[in-house]
């Protein structure tokens, strides 16, 4: 276990640097369109600003390479959240040098800061062991906490090698319920343990689906992947997405599978279309027996009521990934059936946790966050988690 803001004394009129991922998206006036991830922080935030801290807040927002760009200045991200908060977020134009300890020496107690794009500087994403910059940014502040779970499987400047030489270096709120929520499913499940593995290729989920296998009692395979299975045992997919270098791994998780007593759950009945873009022809047919010209695009309904059964007779469900091409209403009835019955699960009593990335996204686009025990806000950070990969983000902080 990591320590947190919580295991922190006395820190009134202290400066918390603060980690945090609000890299929101915004449209061409610079407004916020979702402000998810700004929500998410809060918390953390508030939890400061009652204890009398000065606030200091990094973050990125898009990929600006190293180099000062207007289009990727987190400014408008300042007045947003001066909006969110009631008060005047101070916005910090230089992050490090002469200039952003002038701006930042009359913050007071409870008062938040936000620095610029902490990816306009080239060091921030630099792959080598050189500190300066790390050395550089600790000056402004007097413990280090990191509430970016979103970006916790980088090894950057901001999110772990600052970690070595600012002290203490703690978790956020956020990213303690990251790590709790995601730790409790695959480490302490209450069975039966359910995971819903979607998405288009085996490759991406070769580790999700190894490490899983070794913890969960049902693994359901939706999405792309599946053809890849289908064909490696004689199916015929038609023009079904299939990674063809993958079909002897997809023998090899099978049989994993069944050597470990894993109940392996995959469609039966699929979703097929003649023209993914203007669906002139949808039909459901056997998974096994895809006509040429056809591409399976969604689980039919006996899948659907397949998944659904063993969802609801599970006691902790962790979904990573979508079980159709759900961004096309027409294609999007299986995912909402898997999310239906781990909502369903979940007021059952069931622990429930939506794993990043697309299922996020779906389970935003039809359903609540409320709904679920746990809804992650990091995509590649809970991939690996899932994976078992360690994240450099989490290995930083002090242990408890």
């Amino acid at each position: 276990m990591k320590k947190s803001i919580k295991d922190l004394g006395d820190i009134k009129g202290k400066r918390a640097l603060i980690r945090v991922d609000i890299n929101v998206p915004l449209d061409a006036d610079k407004n916020v369109t979702d402000d998810t991830r700004i929500q998410a922080i809060l918390p953390t935030v508030n939890f400061l600003k009652e204890k009398g801290a000065k606030i200091i807040l990094m973050a990125h927002l898009g990929r600006p390479k190293g180099e000062v760009n207007p289009e990727f200045s987190l400014a408008p991200v300042a007045k947003y959240l001066s909006k969110v908060l009631g008060e005047d977020v101070l916005f910090v134009s230089t992050p490090i040098g002469e200039g952003a300890e002038k701006e930042l020496d009359g913050l007071k107690d409870g008062q938040v800061a936000l620095l610029e794009n902490i990816r306009y500087y080239k060091a921030e994403e630099a792959k080598d062991d050189d500190m300066t910059f790390a050395n550089e940014l600790a000056k402004l502040g007097d413990f280090y906490v990191n509430d970016a779970f979103g970006a916790a499987h980088r090894n950057h400047t901001s999110t772990a090698k600052i970690a070595k030489v600012l002290k203490p270096a703690v978790s956020g709120l956020l990213m303690e319920k990251e790590l709790r929520c995601l730790s409790q499913a695959l480490d302490n499940p209450t069975r039966p343990f359910t995971a819903v593995v979607g998405g288009a290729k085996v490759s991406s989920k070769i580790g999700v689906l190894e490490n899983l296998i070794d913890k969960v009692d049902n693994l359901i395979i939706g999405g792309g992947m599946a053809y890849t299975f289908v064909k490696a045992n004689g199916g015929k997919i038609g023009n079904s997405i299939c990674e063809d270098d993958q079909l002897d791994v997809a023998k090899t998780i099978e049989k994993k599978a069944h050597d470990k007593g894993v109940k392996l759950v995959m469609a039966t009945d699929v979703l097929v279309t003649d023209d993914f873009l203007c669906y002139v022809t949808n039909k459901v047919v056997d998974i096994k027996n895809i006509p040429d010209g056809f591409e399976g695009v969604d689980a039919g309904p006996e899948s659907q009521k397949a998944f659904a059964e063993v969802i609801k007779n599970s006691k902790t469900i962790l979904m990573n990934g979508p079980v159709g091409a759900f961004e096309n209403p027409a294609f999007a009835e299986g995912t909402k059936a898997v999310l239906k019955a781990i909502v369903e699960a979940t007021k059952n009593g069931a622990i429930s946790v939506i794993g990043g990335g697309d299922s996020v996204s779906a389970a935003k686009k039809f359903c609540h966050a409320e709904d679920f025990t746990h809804v992650s806000t990091g995509g590649g950070a809970s991939l690996e988690f899932i994976e078992g990969k360690v994240l450099p983000g989490v290995a930083a902080l002090d242990d408890k």
